[in-house]
């Protein structure tokens, strides 16, 4: 556990575990949404999923690793040939070369594997600690908190970091959860802020931390209304 996490005053502790038990009943099922079945696979959806949806990138991903099963596949692969399967994904051109580039760093550094450290992995072109963090959660099991846009703003709402403080936010999830929660946790609050806690209109009527969440007065108040923004 960090420093932080022996600060914390008992109620504080007693609210997160009471946060954990809500969602985990509210999402029974929760997963990355990202598919994969390697840890090359998963680091190569997340440097696709970059500004397109997880759905995209998962009707993708299996066309591109079926042409291209292995790292040196993948930095073999002809430019053009690989911008077809990307099309759906936009930026196509752009993640291409990325991908391309990732995979011949990892066999010319890792013979092709996907290290298992965060500084081997930030070390990587274009993957930085969310994803790195991502990686080593859901396709190496260590513990890990990937901090993207929903899980920044969902600890924001629920006022345990500052708004858009990615560190913060960071810090403020381990500081609350034992380390064997931390990937579930995680995994949790993205889908709370995709599906429930939504930037612009939360629907707080409907969301089962509304007792829990000083920010609870944010969103749509009527249940009705609220059920129908749920995602």
């Amino acid at each position: 556990m960090t420093p932080a996490a022996t600060a914390l005053p008992l109620a504080e502790t007693r609210r997160a575990r009471r946060i954990l038990k809500l969602l985990l009943a509210r999402y029974p099922d929760h997963r990355l949404e990202l598919d994969f079945a390697s840890p090359l696979q998963l680091l190569v959806a997340a440097t696709l999923a970059a500004q397109t949806l997880d759905e995209r990138v998962n009707a993708v991903t299996p066309i591109l690793f079926r042409r291209y099963p292995a790292a040196a596949d993948l930095a073999g692969a002809e430019q053009e040939e690989m911008e077809q399967i990307l099309v759906p994904v936009g930026y196509y051109r752009q993640k291409t070369r990325n991908v391309i580039k990732l995979a011949a760093t990892l066999v010319e550094r890792h013979a092709g594997e996907v290290p298992a450290t965060l500084d081997e992995l930030v070390a990587l072109p274009w993957v930085g600690r969310k994803t790195a963090n991502m990686v080593l959660g859901n396709a190496f099991a260590v513990p890990a908190i990937s901090v993207d846009t929903h899980t920044s703003r969902v600890a924001h709402r629920l006022g345990w970091s500052p708004e858009k403080d990615v560190d913060a936010a960071e810090a403020a999830v381990q500081a609350r959860y034992d380390k064997k929660d931390w990937v579930t946790v995680n995994q949790l609050l993205i889908l709370h802020g995709r599906r429930t806690c939504h930037s612009r209109k939360p629907a707080c009527g409907a969301c089962p931390l509304a007792k829990e969440c000083p920010s609870s007065a944010l969103g749509e108040q009527d249940p009705e209304k609220a059920r129908a923004l749920l995602k």
